[in-house]
């Protein structure tokens, strides 16, 4: 491995990079930075794969994003500011879940979904290429409320989705990127459901984890990682939660094109800013950035296999 950091969890396959989406992998990758590119659904989950092909240093994940299971669209908080004036007035691609209208507002802001049921039959076999190294994302988002839907069905329809990719994730023997938003209390108890029944051997992350220092520590014990984004370079009560994870329970992630961390927001963010993540969680913990770079990294290559 010759990468100084694992931007575990980024979107560099989509429309966000339609224009320049080489010269942005390649800028990653020569800066030292390889990454797993992540699936939200099927075509994304497709492309994600093609892309991985192309270049050592990039990896790629599976699966069906719960954003996905109903017809929505939304304006992102964590990413709504004004955009430099170089960029209110041209229109930008949307980075959303692999859709590409334009607008004005910065890379990442809008978000529009369709409806999709997770087909195990497709995504087997994706799992079959050894670039694919996890299942997701997927997983409970109850801060999203589609509209004109019943919220006791579409936690159902979460549920279900969930259920339905954890044992995926068991048959594939891959390890799972989870979203969760809003949900950790059910989230949790969906895992162990797993894990007791004897799957999830590869266990997985907790993708942009935004929780608390308790949920972390609970994530922590049936063998979960958790992965920390940009909002840390911003958010000040993350900021007294990451400081109370170990190093060795957590990686780092850009989510890109989204979440840009400082001082980078309001732009678009790519796999190369990752850098700026770990320097505010050495900050944090009052050692190097090339320490927060080799465990990170190391915990990234042992979860996901990376060869």
């Amino acid at each position: 491995m010759n990468y100084k950091f694992i931007d575990t969890h980024c979107h560099a396959h989509f429309q966000a990079y339609k224009e320049d989406m080489d010269a942005v992998v390649q800028r990653s990758l020569a800066a030292g930075v390889g990454m797993i590119t992540v699936g939200t659904q099927s075509t994304t989950s497709k492309n994600g794969l093609a892309l991985a092909e192309k270049y050592d240093g990039v990896w790629c994940t599976i699966g069906l994003h719960p954003n996905h299971l109903h017809a929505q669209s939304f304006v992102d908080e964590d990413e709504v500011e004004s955009p430099p004036p170089a960029m209110a007035s041209v229109p930008l691609p949307l980075a959303g879940w692999g859709l590409g209208e334009a607008l004005t507002q910065p890379p990442g802001s809008t978000v529009k979904t369709r409806a999709e049921r997770f087909d195990p039959e497709y995504y087997r076999e994706l799992a079959k290429h050894p670039k694919v190294v996890a299942i997701g994302e997927f997983g409970l988002d109850y801060y999203r409320l589609p509209p004109n839907v019943d919220l006791d069905l579409m936690k159902a329809d979460q549920a279900e989705a969930v259920r339905a990719q954890l044992k995926f994730a068991t048959e594939v023997n891959k390890p799972v990127v989870i979203h969760c938003r809003d949900a950790h209390a059910d989230q949790i108890v969906l895992l162990n459901e797993e894990i007791a029944n004897g799957g999830l051997a590869r266990r997985g992350v907790i993708h942009c984890f935004t929780g608390t220092a308790a949920e972390a520590a609970a994530y922590n014990e049936i063998g979960f990682l958790v992965s920390i984004t940009g909002i840390v370079t911003f958010a000040k009560n993350l900021q007294e939660v990451v400081r109370q994870i170990p190093l060795s329970q957590m990686m780092i992630e850009t989510d890109a094109p989204y979440l840009s961390p400082a001082p980078n927001r309001g732009q678009r963010n790519e796999p190369a800013f990752v850098t700026h993540i770990a320097a505010k969680i050495a900050e944090l913990h009052g050692v190097s950035v090339d320490e927060v770079a080799r465990v990170t990294t190391a915990n990234a290559v042992k979860l996901f296999n990376l060869r």
